[in-house]
């Protein structure tokens, strides 16, 4: 844990973790540090405890701060109490009654200390499923939750995450300001999965650095497992909770052997076992115990509860979580005397579990590894090369180092070099960068021009004759040299390859944008003198719309697609009052709005109940995103479940053209 000072009259920096001579009399910069490690362990129930009486998560850190300034002026004249927590819950919760009782203008207070008492591990968990709420952005849940539960500053948290101190006060206040808005801090009804996911994020990122100098940052481990653990024993009856905590624990069992001496990263077949921590992996061993305990539970109660017979012996086991399942993984390698003793097939046969589970491309690209290891690396390219299709990897370094090392191992040492180097370029972590490199370096290499240096050329010829066609061009170019790798000789580069890149990177483009990308091409392989790598690559040619009445969409379109378009022919509503829809709007028996503006018929009364399923409030059609940072939605465009804005007009357009080719206007009978 970092360890930081502080002075009295600034509570944030108060986040020291020493532990001097708590006696009355100790100096200043000592009580200080009491203080800091004092905040980081009652931090989290004072915020929680405050959220019950005042439903605002920014006020119940302000109470909370406040306290910490009058223990700072207070506890060098004083002394330290006996129990500085309870002291610093004393005291913000007199300020909370303050404002409560200024705010009721000296009516009876409703939310103050009257009401019965909840434990303060309820108050715990409230807070952590309140700041990891999903109506916020995943990076604003993880800084909120380091703020509030962990008790970091948010110059430690900016330290961490290697950005400065200003992004995370916005991502912070604008967390809050979300938060109040939607009503969350009154009922948080965040799914524990939510919570778990802003851990193993802190966690990961604390594992494998995405930028900087260092692959770990020991600081966001530690606090990750400080948090797993809190939470498992605030939720003991939580399978997946146990199954997160047994996960890390292993995981950072090995952080001492996954780095070299100079901070090169060690891979995990090439680690000196003898230096993983055992005590760890023993708890990360006990926390799967309490996590198989945990489901065994679960499943026998659910079943008394359904009136049925529990399982009888050597049946199926209870369905295991994702979390689980990793660390079910981790504990096969935990469990490997040697990196040879690994038990690859079934390490490959939890991720096909995994799979089934989690169809992410990351949980894939991990079961090409161990596919790889167990079936030969054949299988495990074969695998790979399905994934170089998928957009959401294409800037993802580990898919081409992944893929250097298969074609390494199978001889094809040229390729693998390629791979590795354009995988250098696409992580922003320096220690990680120069090890990839220094792989690369150790395989041969194909001179001639590279697609990089070809491309730089280009753009600097006379033929590209406007700032305008340079910036058009060099857009399209980098993006294709980046898929492809800015070190790969243009003497390797094949048709079939750069169409591919292509239909990676702009499958879903307009024609107007795909036509721009295919004459830069063009333009760049007649100059380069290799005509070949666009020859696949054909302009689109834009068709005139179908005559009005006679559109039809396929039955493959998305749900939300499919119940727009049939809403949109069934309803004689503008279009832009069909989108402006909230559910709270509907009367579903009645299939109109409760206003009369809109109403449909029974193919739109079947998809609507469907897209709907268990919402109860919130725009009826989504986008696919949440909105960024940048671009905040209004509360009522925005869905408290999924945090998701309303779908836009233009947004819904583009899809209609992609889909049918026509207009949305033109879907009207």
């Amino acid at each position: 844990m970092t360890e930081t000072s502080a002075t009295a009259g600034t509570p944030d920096l108060a986040t020291g973790a020493g532990t001097p001579d708590m006696a009355a009399g100790a100096s200043t910069p000592d009580v200080a540090a009491v203080a800091g490690a004092v905040w980081k362990q009652e931090a989290a129930r004072i915020v929680g405890g405050l959220l019950r009486m005042v439903h605002d998560v920014g006020l119940a850190e302000e109470f909370a701060q406040d306290a910490l300034v009058v223990a700072l002026q207070r506890w060098p004249v004083d002394g330290v109490p006996d129990n500085p927590g309870a002291w610093l819950m004393t005291i913000a919760k007199r300020r909370a009654v303050d404002h409560l009782r200024r705010t009721t203008r000296l009516e009876p207070l409703t939310h103050g200390p009257e009401q019965a008492p909840e434990p303060a591990d309820d108050d715990v968990l409230r807070l952590m499923f309140t700041a990891c709420h999903p109506v916020l952005q995943p990076e604003a849940r993880v800084a909120l939750t380091l703020r509030v539960v962990a008790g970091l500053s948010t110059t430690e948290i900016a330290r961490a995450f290697l950005v400065t101190e200003p992004v995370i006060v916005r991502r912070i206040a604008g967390a809050k300001r979300t938060l109040a808005d939607a009503g969350v801090a009154y009922e948080p009804s965040a799914p524990l999965a939510s919570v778990l996911e802003v851990v193993y994020l802190i966690f990961n990122e604390g594992y494998s650095a995405t930028s900087g100098d260092d692959l770990i940052r020991a600081d966001l481990c530690l606090e990750a497992l400080r948090l797993g653990r809190l939470l498992a024993g605030l939720a003991p009856d939580q399978p997946e909770a146990h199954g997160l905590v047994a996960l890390m624990e292993i995981q950072q069992s090995r952080s001492a052997a996954r780095t070299g001496p100079s901070g090169e990263p060690v891979q995990l077949h090439e680690q000196n076992r003898g230096r993983w921590d055992q005590l760890l992996i023993r708890r990360g061993f006990a926390a799967m115990l309490r996590a198989r305990e945990a489901r065994e539970t679960r499943e026998a109660r659910e079943a008394r509860e359904a009136g049925e017979l529990a399982r009888p012996s050597g049946g199926p086991p209870p369905q295991a979580g994702p979390y689980v399942l990793q660390a079910a993984i981790a504990v096969c390698h935990a469990q490997a005397r040697t990196a040879e003793d690994t038990d690859w097939a079934r390490i490959a046969s939890l991720y096909d579990a995994l799979v089934r589970l989690m169809p992410t491309p990351v949980v894939r690209l991990n079961r090409a590894v161990a596919v790889g290891f167990a079936r030969g690396p054949q299988a495990g390219l074969d695998l790979i090369d399905e994934l170089r299709a998928d957009p959401r990897l294409t800037d993802y370094h580990l898919l081409p180092s992944v893929r250097g090392d298969l074609l390494r191992r199978l001889g094809r040492v040229t390729e693998a070099r390629h791979e590795l180097e354009r995988a250098a370029g696409l992580t922003a972590n320096t220690a990680e960068r120069e090890f990839l490199l220094a792989r690369a370096a150790l395989l041969p290499e194909v001179g001639g021009r590279s697609l990089g240096e070809a491309t730089a050329a280009f753009l600097a010829s006379p033929g590209v004759n406007s700032p305008a066609t340079a910036r058009a061009y060099g857009q399209t170019l980098s993006r294709i040299a980046r898929v492809l790798g800015e070190r790969t000789p243009l003497s390797e580069l094949t048709a079939a390859r750069v169409h591919e890149a292509c239909q990676v990177l702009w499958a879903d483009a307009m024609p107007r944008g795909w036509n721009r990308h295919v004459a830069a091409l063009r333009s760049f392989a007649t100059w380069a003198n290799v005509p070949e790598i666009s020859g696949m690559l054909q302009p689109l040619v834009v068709t005139s719309p179908p005559a009005a009445g006679t559109t039809t969409w396929p039955e493959s379109a998305p749900l939300r697609e499919r119940t727009l378009w049939t809403m949109v022919r069934e309803s004689s509503a503008p279009i832009t009052a069909i989108l402006a829809l909230d559910i709270e709007d509907l009367d579903l028996d009645d299939r109109r709005t409760i206003t009369g503006v809109v109403s449909w018929r029974s193919a739109t009364a079947r998809l609507l109940t469907e897209l709907i399923a268990e919402r109860t409030h919130g725009p009826v059609f989504l986008s696919e995103r949440r909105p960024g940072p940048g671009r905040p939605a209004a509360t009522r465009d925005l869905c408290p479940v999924t945090g998701r804005r309303r779908l836009s007009y233009e947004r819904a357009e583009y899809l209609c053209k992609q889909a049918t080719g026509s207009t949305l206007r033109r879907l009207r009978p």
